[in-house]
């Protein structure tokens, strides 16, 4: 199974841990990959400035990489 995201972690940490995580990032608006901001701010600092519950989007995040995890299991 994949690593779990926590809202400390690097936004650009979870991209590469988490491709699929763009979406969720995308979803609230934040278009973080091409921010500079996204190689030194955390996803909790990125949520705050733009308004938006950090653990909302790190349940989202686990759940897309709890989700992979059984699909990969099930092959």
């Amino acid at each position: 199974m994949a690593e779990k995201i926590t809202k400390e972690m690097n936004i650009m940490d979870i991209v590469q841990t988490c491709p699929e995580s763009v979406a969720v990032f995308q979803k609230y608006g934040l278009g973080c990959i091409g921010c500079a901001a996204a190689h030194f701010e955390n996803l909790e600092a990125g949520a705050k400035v733009h308004g938006f519950d950090p653990d909302e989007m790190v349940a989202e995040i686990n759940a897309i990489i709890e989700n992979n995890s059984v699909e990969d299991d099930n092959k």
